[in-house]
């Protein structure tokens, strides 16, 4: 039986669909740019869903914000800070809310990255992913070396109490000396929080369809090893699978995710999740993926495209998915506060990974948290919880 008593923290999530041109590893809801950006009418589209979604969250406050993509950084400074002005005025919003966006080097020079910053952003993820502008050409990025490192310097010049640098590794026909110069380069440039993560050919993407030569797994494997080896004596910590930070510079609003808190999702293709005390449930809802669809759904106010409610089954998975992604994992308490189930029959389910060493039970705190080994191996701890039709 269900029980939730409490509503976890919400965040909102904005999604923006376009890019400059679509990069061949990407599998995200993205669309090369191939006119003017329609920015007054996406934005007033923006603020008519979140509106549309207010009856879901009577009462409650925002805490954090996230601008993701495609490339949010394209908009202007003037829309952004429309678009912020039109939430703070619809909804509460924390007065110190961390509020994130991403941008591409290539969108963002010294005038664009301050002017984010007075319109609100407080909080800058620059996509990076390498140093190196051969292997930037190869990822089909549109900026160059030089300008990733030029717009990291701006940021930190304007002020961003929170810097991110994404940094990916094992790309096509990298070496491990050009992997480790990227990782030296981004560890001395001392922003707050590095994203290191290995590319992965996903289904539907350029690279997938035709994949490119990458590093073996052997080499990537040591490549990654001497990647955690520069982060953690640079002082940071790994706090999540693909996420290292200074202390106390987290990101908040994943951080929100992870610990299967709710959030609303605007844009064209977004996701929100909402729990519901009163009800007792917890829904995921998707909107419109198309930005033709999406603009049009404007006319009728008729953003949502799927309404899913989550069953025990997805509801043990989807925490899991999450929270094990954390180094310190959970607290059995709080897979209770969040799903409103009980956590025995989860925890029955867990005990082979902790038996094998995949898992680390710590019973005075409750708390369940992958080992060093069982990072490697989470889809063998969920095998148990797929769901299964």
């Amino acid at each position: 039986m269900q029980n939730i008593t409490s509503l976890p923290p919400l965040a909102l999530y904005i999604h923006f669909p376009w890019c400059k041109q679509k990069c061949p590893y990407c599998d995200f809801n993205s669309h090369q740019q191939k006119e003017a950006l329609p920015e007054e009418k996406y934005i007033e589209a923006l603020l008519a869903d979140l509106e549309q979604d207010l009856p879901l969250i009577w009462g409650r406050k925002v805490t954090t914000i996230f601008m993701g993509g495609g490339t949010p950084s394209l908009f202007t400074s003037q829309a952004i800070g429309n678009l912020l002005n039109g939430i703070r005025a619809r909804i509460p919003l924390s007065p110190f809310a961390e509020i994130t966006m991403e941008a591409n080097p290539g969108t963002i020079d010294n005038e664009k990255l301050p002017a984010f910053k007075e319109a609100g952003i407080n909080r800058i993820s620059i996509g990076a992913q390498s140093f190196n502008d051969t292997h930037l050409k190869s990822l089909g990025r549109i900026h160059s070396a030089d300008k990733a490192y030029s717009a990291i310097e701006t940021a930190k010049n304007s002020g961003y109490e929170k810097i991110n640098i994404d940094l990916m590794f094992g790309l096509p026909n990298q070496t491990f000396e050009q992997a480790k110069k990227d990782i030296e380069i981004a560890t001395s440039l001392e922003t707050d929080h590095i994203s290191f993560y290995e590319l992965t050919l996903e289904p539907n993407t350029a690279f997938f369809q035709n994949p490119p030569k990458l590093p073996d797994e052997e080499l990537s494997w040591e490549i990654f090893q001497t990647g955690l080896n520069e982060l953690k004596n640079k002082n940071y910590d790994r706090y999540e699978i693909s996420a290292y930070a200074k202390p106390g510079k987290q990101c908040l609003h994943n951080l929100n995710y992870w610990n299967f808190g709710d959030y609303l999702g605007i844009g064209a293709g977004a996701h929100a999740k909402i729990t519901d005390a009163n009800q007792q449930s917890i829904t995921r809802y998707t909107k419109k993926r198309s930005p033709k669809d999406y603009l049009a759904a404007h006319s009728d106010n008729k953003f949502i495209s799927s309404t899913k409610p989550l069953d025990h089954q997805h509801l043990n998975f989807e925490f899991l998915l999450n929270a094990l992604r954390l180094t310190d994992g959970f607290n059995l308490e709080l897979f209770s506060e969040r799903t409103g189930l009980g956590s025995d029959q989860l925890f029955e389910k867990l005990e082979d990974s902790i038996k094998i060493g995949l898992l680390e039970f710590l019973p005075e705190t409750k708390q369940l948290k992958p080992t060093e080994k069982g990072i490697h191996f989470i889809n063998n701890i969920l095998e148990p919880f797929l769901p299964r039709a």
